[in-house]
C-alpha cells in the first residue's frame, strides 16, 4: 500500500471516549478526510475535515492524523500485520491515548 487516497478505514477504540464506537474515515484525492460514526448514541454525525496527513512508517505501519474543525485532533497509528490502531486524542484541554482495532473497507 503506497497510499490512503481513495480507502476507507473503520476503526473501533477499546478505550477512552469514543471506546465501542465504530468510525469511519474516507480518504480523498484533494487531501481532505471524512469521518463517519457507524454505532452508538452519534451514530451518522459525519462531516468533512480540510486535510490529513498521513506518513509511512514502513510497508506495514502508517500514521495519519488531522484536525477536526471542532477542534479536535486525531493521530492514529495503523498496524497492518495485526489490524492494530493505536491513538491519541486531543483538544486545548485534554490528550488521550486510545488502542482498539482496524479494518480497511476499500
Amino acid at each position: 500500500m503506497d497510499s490512503l487516497t481513495g480507502r476507507t478505514i473503520r476503526w473501533t477504540f477499546d478505550d477512552g471516549p469514543m471506546a465501542g464506537v465504530a468510525i469511519e474515515h474516507a480518504f480523498f484525492p484533494d487531501g481532505s478526510v471524512s469521518w463517519t460514526i457507524m454505532s452508538g448514541e452519534h451514530k451518522d454525525a459525519s462531516r468533512r475535515e480540510k486535510a490529513y496527513v498521513a506518513v509511512k512508517v514502513s510497508d506495514r505501519v502508517w500514521a495519519i492524523s488531522y484536525l477536526a474543525a471542532s477542534g479536535h485532533t486525531l493521530t492514529a497509528v495503523l498496524n497492518l500485520d495485526d489490524g492494530r490502531v493505536y491513538g491519541f486524542g486531543s483538544d486545548e484541554k485534554t490528550l488521550t491515548a486510545m488502542d482498539g482495532r482496524f479494518e480497511m473497507r476499500q
